[in-house]
């Protein structure tokens, strides 16, 4: 008498049955009914697969090394699960997503200034990193290494870079840049992470200057406003050196406005939106700061100290020099009065101070 498979009742076309857990099956009721552990091997129950469909484990090997992600659902093994504080298993998937949520926020994100050092003339820094991830942990290492128990910095996801973020600090004056905030130590570790920011083509320095900086009245911060963009556009050829960037990059990121022949019709061209929006080289869209964007990207201390430098030195011109003192300036004049030792170091590497030229490390 032929033997029946136990699960169909059918004889087996082999003629064979598969012998499990004291019953016979067919081949495609064995296949049907049961797994086989990943982990150790032995067959199993179907129903009693603590692991997935794709990955089968018996009780016994899921308890001792595996879990499953508190967020997705997805099966881990145990020693690729991640814990926030003791508390539910993630996997690294969730993980990151988790850990970048808390450390680096939305490119909306905009919180409560809180201003360093004295006033009026605030600057704020964004300075946009790439290459070596979107990455939550990097970003809350650097945050430590910046902020020390205060709020000086805070990071940004931002959708023209490949695979970086934003550093973006809290307004301080120049001195409190120079003094107290850590750019050194930051950026440092950013360059040993991997980052870079001048070599990734994609990465912009934003200075953002206080109004209150021109005055306390609209009327008289546009006045040094005005002049602020006629800076921009008498010189315009000795700050695209400076600059590190190409025409072709600043015609997207930060366009200028045309020259005028007053500072005043400049600032009315702009006014009446007779630009790029934000993608201008003097951004006054902001409601509390103008910005200036025409920098490219930098890991170099140096660099990026040089840059509020100048960004200091023009805000003076604009304060102290009246419309036809700044039309009679010749950049000559304008850099023979720098005497930052940053920022004499920066002109004379980029070919733009009067004295002789140094050589100057690479840009990171």
């Amino acid at each position: 008498m032929k033997q029946v498979c136990d699960s169909c009742g059918c004889v087996p076309a082999e003629g064979r049955l598969i012998a499990f857990d004291g019953r016979h099956f067919c081949s495609s009721c064995l296949e049907q009914d049961t797994v086989v552990c990943i982990h150790c091997g032995d067959r199993i129950w179907r129903e009693d697969n603590a692991g997935d469909d794709r990955s089968p484990l018996c009780p016994r090997c899921f308890d001792r090394c595996y879990t499953s992600c508190s967020c997705c659902g997805r099966l881990i093994p145990e020693n690729e699960s991640f814990y926030l504080e003791g508390e539910d298993p993630y996997c690294r998937r969730c993980w990151e997503q988790l850990d970048r949520g808390a450390n680096i926020h939305d490119y909306s994100f905009k919180p409560s200034p809180v201003f360093y050092g004295e006033g009026p003339r605030f600057f704020g820094v964004e300075l946009e990193i790439d290459g070596a991830g979107e990455d939550g942990a990097n970003a809350r290492q650097l945050l430590d290494i910046a902020n020390r128990g205060q709020r000086r910095l805070y990071c940004k996801h931002d959708g023209s870079l490949d695979d970086g973020f934003e550093l973006v600090t809290y307004p301080m004056s120049l001195d409190y840049h120079l003094r107290e905030m850590p750019w050194a130590e930051v950026l440092a570790a950013a360059r040993s992470m991997g980052y870079t920011s001048h070599q990734a083509r994609t990465c912009g320095l934003h200075i953002h200057v206080s109004r209150r900086a021109f005055g306390e009245t609209e009327a008289r911060q546009d006045e040094a406003v005005a002049r602020i963009l006629y800076f921009f556009e008498k010189f315009w050829e000795e700050l695209l050196k400076f600059s590190r960037r190409t025409p072709r990059q600043l015609e997207r990121w930060a366009a200028r406005y045309g020259y005028r022949e007053q500072p005043r019709d400049i600032l009315e061209h702009a006014k009446k939106g007779c630009g790029s929006g934000r993608y201008t080289c003097v951004n006054l869209t902001n409601p509390g700061t103008i910005e200036l964007r025409m920098f490219r990207g930098t890991l170099k201390q140096n660099t990026l100290i040089a840059t509020l430098q100048l960004a200091d030195r023009i805000c003076d011109a604009a304060l102290h020099l009246s419309d036809q003192e700044l039309k009679a300036l010749s950049w000559t004049t304008f850099v023979s009065c720098c005497q930052a030792p940053e920022l004499v170091r920066y002109l004379k590497e980029r070919r733009l101070y009067v004295n002789d030229p140094v050589d100057g490390e690479e840009e990171v």
